[in-house]
């Protein structure tokens, strides 16, 4: 079940911190990065965040959590993260479906490591096309992402 997240309520940010730092440890191997700046984030900075987050339930679990932030008639999808616990079990389609199906943009976009190839490929069967490459400032190979 998809539902939006209070990360106002710290049992919740706890909660959604974990799946993030789960997952994003796992990106940092596929990446090969020895500095990855999402898994330095900080629980009061996803309580004090200005972005929807909306959580998929296994359960009692929260399997997978998507961080959005709406702005004019883009919807950015800031994180995509699922526990690996619960991997390859289409829970991201699940979750990008709900934000195609529920939001009304008129474009949508995204940003991933260009090595993360489930990450890319799953965004293109959404028919999201890369539209740009850049390397950053901490030696990790980006690209950007959209759909419209």
């Amino acid at each position: 079940m998809i539902t939006q997240l209070n990360q106002k309520d710290e049992e919740i940010a706890k909660k959604m911190r974990k799946v993030f730092q789960e997952s994003y440890a796992i990106e940092a191997e596929l990446l090969k990065a020895k500095n990855f700046p999402p898994l330095k984030r900080t629980l009061s900075s996803y309580m004090e965040a200005e972005t929807a987050f909306y959580g998929f339930h296994e359960g009692a679990n929260l399997a997978a959590v998507m961080e959005v932030k709406e702005e004019n008639d883009i919807t950015h999808i800031q994180s995509l993260v699922v526990d690996p616990v619960f991997f390859r079990r289409g829970i991201a389609s699940k979750l990008l479906k709900f934000l195609l199906e529920n939001f009304d943009s008129k474009m949508f976009t995204v940003e991933t490591g260009a090595a993360n190839k489930p990450a890319i490929a799953l965004y293109e069967r959404f028919d999201f096309q890369i539209t740009r490459k850049w390397m950053t400032d901490v030696g990790i190979e980006k690209v950007a992402m959209k759909r419209i």
